[in-house]
């Protein structure tokens, strides 16, 4: 409260109940979680939004549209609120106003069990696995979920049906090992085995290539397009999961997605084509500067 007394009052954050004014310091508080409240404008619809970045089913409906043939990139500025409209779909936040969407039906607000058996699955930024326990026994707990027992190789045990989504991601042979022993790249293709372990619909990655080498990255990079494309993987079925991807790495996100939407402060400011949008302008200025432009084109 006394760093919100010495800020202009052009703007107005969130801090739990309280509202607080921020100016140019904006971008901190968002990095400690405040959300950003301000006019937002899309569909023709014009809205003010409380702790949130993006009225959330806008973009929710855009993505159910043509969730099954496409892999989406979502990319903008740190505090454009990416990571909060994936918490928004997932139901770990609460919209105050709009409705989120999946296949015609209106999830807001479910809890996340509820919606990751209606065919969403999310990985993190951060991976928390059950760090004590086996690599093996971390996606055996998402084979136990209702819609993964149902969707699943009923004659194959879940055991088998772990494996082989960690033999998809490339580390059947650390299913034995505590996962407190695995590096950071194993660690991430093993939140991505967790989520393809409940037969989702649609997958939501949250920073993928986020701490990996370029050869890492490159990996997870070709197995992400293998899951959409191929249909299965091993003895594990799925029908090619639609993707949504929020990721910094541009280079890497544009060769494997098909579409790229761009976001800043809740604002959708470009939309199509990876080519078409790192050539932008406003997308250029606002976010990728020029020389990072060339690069990725």
């Amino acid at each position: 409260a006394q760093l919100a007394r010495l800020l202009p009052l052009d703007q107005v954050i969130v801090l739990g109940d309280r509202k607080m004014p921020t100016g140019e310091n904006q971008l901190a508080w968002l990095r400690l979680g405040v959300g950003y409240i301000g006019p937002v404008t899309m569909q023709g619809h014009h809205r003010q939004t409380l702790r949130l970045y993006i009225h959330s089913s806008a973009l929710a409906k855009r993505e159910a549209k043509r969730r099954q043939d496409e892999m989406v990139g979502l990319i903008g500025p740190n505090g454009a609120g990416k990571t909060t409209l994936m918490r928004l779909i997932t139901g770990i936040l609460k919209p105050t106003s709009g409705t989120v969407r999946f296949k015609g039906e209106d999830i807001t607000g479910q809890a996340i069990a509820k919606i990751v058996n209606k065919g969403i699955a999310p990985t993190f930024q951060v991976v928390k696995p059950f760090r004590h326990l086996p690599v093996a026994a971390n996606v055996m707990v998402s084979c136990f979920c209702p819609r993964a027992k149902r969707r699943g190789d009923w004659v194959k045990t879940v055991e088998l049906r772990a494996r082989d989504a960690l033999e998809f991601c490339g580390i059947a042979d650390l299913a034995l090992e505590p996962a407190s022993v695995l590096s950071h790249g194993d660690l991430k293709r093993l939140e991505v085995a967790r989520a393809i372990a409940t037969e989702p619909e649609l997958l939501l990655l949250d920073e993928p290539f986020g701490g990996l080498s370029p050869a890492e990255t490159e990996l997870v990079g070709k197995f992400l397009r293998r899951l959409h494309r191929g249909g299965r993987f091993g003895r594990l079925h799925s029908e090619g999961p639609a993707m949504v991807i929020v990721e910094h790495k541009l280079a890497d996100l544009m060769k494997i997605v098909d579409r790229v939407i761009v976001l800043s402060f809740g604002r959708v400011i470009a939309e199509g084509a990876p080519d078409e949008v790192v050539r932008n302008p406003e997308v250029i200025e606002t976010y990728i500067g020029k020389e990072v432009s060339s690069l990725v084109s």
